[in-house]
């Protein structure tokens, strides 16, 4: 364990040399009196500086610490382990995802409970299992958005409503999920920034994975219709999922059906449809999304998928006329007890941030036009400023959907090297998968971890909190990894994952092609 910094002497003057005084025999007594008071004023002005110096240092050492812990350069964050034993805590034996605490609108804001997934995924039994599968499926992830990149491509310059937004451990997916009403009907959605289409499972169903809740009967709905294939709608696919509507008859008089795939090998397909869905209190007309009828994959208990990417058909083009193309999140813990909140429309007045919101201009890659990119330039760890040729030159891809943080080589290098330097003296443990700066914890109750600033063009920051800074793979702390991973090569995209978006209030503002970070205890009330 980390000793205490202040632990000294019980007093100052146990610690200085002892002295004798010696006067000559040939001084006379007045002579003598005088030297002797000479000595004792100098001796007295020697221990009042010494006393003043002592003073000086450690208020300086004081005013240092308070730096480091509580403020200014904030260098440290204390980690408390015990809020990590997993094979304490206790999960829901309710089946239900839904969220339980109420949608509300406030100030023109509409404000949605989010949850992990873990949420509703019933009893874990095997935490090391899960932990370590997280890390496997994000790693599929990242590589389906890596294929979609060429090779040695740059990125290039280019009323409120809020909803309970809680972490999806529960239903054994990798993101965050928030409750919605479609036809009436309550559903769960897994929130994705990188995708478009927001769809459903639907009945009747070919092909459905188990869900957590009635599966959606589009037969029961009076607003339900669905899309042709001549429709704008059904042209839109193509940059929403990257293929084209399918029709199986006449384009003026067939539904339209649509497909997506995703990177872990998961899949959706069905009809293309409108319906009335519900934002908490906000009703939406003539929502265009996906009736699953074929739907394969990780979705865990979820009902289906929320888009918010930014083609003509994600969630937040359809409702650009309400919420004025601006949407925000703060994201839990991964713990399912806990939960945030995803929030539409543009009155900053709702959120409970505890910095100002620092913006970042948006910048484009026409591969992943859909995504939102942000221009990475430089970072610290500990107040230590780094260095990479990597940083300012291309853009950062911020997705809900990946779960760590993939950099440059050479930036996570430097985040590396000067984490281990700051951070010494902890018994080591083997990496695992993709995460290879790991951490035997098991005999701390708590730990002091340096502090991890990134920076983006204009000044914006932000600073990771310490809940996203290490990842447990096993569940009694005798493996912890840093949770940042390295691409194989400089020139791929880097991503920030959702692990260090914890706690931090993240604004996407679509109309002004902005992004901004501030400070927040992600608590949904």
């Amino acid at each position: 364990m980390h000793q205490n910094p202040f632990v000294g002497s019980s007093s100052f003057f146990a610690s200085q040399p002892a002295f004798s005084l010696l006067f000559p025999s040939s001084l006379s007594l007045n002579q003598s009196s005088i030297h002797f008071s000479h000595l004792l004023l100098t001796m007295e002005v020697k221990v009042k500086v010494k006393l003043l110096a002592a003073r000086i240092s450690f208020l300086v050492l004081m005013f240092d610490l308070g730096q480091a812990f509580n403020g200014g350069e904030n260098k440290i964050k204390l980690l408390n382990l015990h809020q990590f034993r997993w094979e304490t805590k206790h999960t829901d034996d309710d089946p239900t995802c839904f969220s339980r605490k109420s949608s509300r609108r406030e100030n023109g804001a509409t404000i949605l409970e989010m949850k992990h997934k873990d949420y509703c995924s019933g009893p874990i039994k095997d935490w090391n299992q899960r932990l370590q599968t997280r890390i496997i499926f994000d790693n599929y992830r990242v590589q389906s958005i890596q294929s979609r990149l060429k090779r040695g491509a740059r990125v290039q310059d280019i009323s409120q409503t809020q909803i309970p937004l809680t972490s999806g451990i529960k239903l054994q997916t990798l993101n965050y999920i928030v409750t919605i009403e479609l036809g009436g009907k309550n559903m769960t959605l897994i929130v994705d920034t990188g995708s478009d289409l927001t769809w459903v499972q639907c009945q009747p169903c070919k092909m459905c994975y188990n869900q957590q809740g009635p599966i959606f009967d589009p037969s029961l709905s009076k607003s339900y219709q669905a899309v042709p294939c001549g429709s704008q709608p059904c042209r839109s696919l193509v940059f929403a999922t990257g293929k084209y509507g399918l029709c199986g008859g006449s384009p003026q008089t067939s539904s339209c059906n649509y497909y997506v795939s995703y990177g872990d090998g998961s899949f959706t397909g069905g009809d293309l449809a409108t319906e009335k869905i519900d934002l908490g209190a906000t009703p939406v007309q003539d929502f265009v999304f996906g009736c699953g009828r074929n739907n394969k994959g990780l979705f865990g208990g979820a009902s289906g998928l929320m888009g918010l990417g930014r083609s003509e058909l994600s969630l937040v083009s359809q409702t650009n006329s309400i919420f004025g193309g601006v949407f925000s999140y703060c994201l839990p813990s991964s713990d399912s007890e806990s939960s945030g909140s995803l929030t539409f429309g543009g009155d900053y007045s709702v959120f409970s941030n505890s910095t100002p919101i620092s913006y970042t201009r948006m910048v484009e890659n026409p591969q992943l036009s859909s995504f939102y990119f942000i221009n990475l330039t430089g970072a610290s760890v500990g107040g230590v400023n780094l260095q990479s040729p990597s940083f300012g030159t291309g853009g950062v891809l911020i997705d809900s959907g990946t779960v760590i943080t993939r950099l440059p080589p050479s930036i996570y290098r430097s985040i590396k090297t000067e984490f281990l330097n700051q951070f010494s003296g902890i018994p080591s443990a083997p990496g695992f998968s993709i995460l290879d700066v790991c951490f035997n914890l098991s005999g701390y109750r708590e730990v002091n971890i340096p502090t991890l600033r990134m920076e983006f063009e204009g000044g914006s920051e932000l600073e990771v909190d310490v809940m996203g800074m290490f990842y447990f793979v096993r569940s009694d702390a005798s493996q912890v990894c840093l949770a940042l991973a390295s691409l194989t090569y400089e020139d791929q995209i880097p991503i920030l994952g959702n692990f260090q978006q914890r706690n931090t209030r993240v604004v996407y503002d679509t109309v002004e092609s902005r992004l901004g970070f501030a400070r927040e205890s992600c608590d949904y009330a």
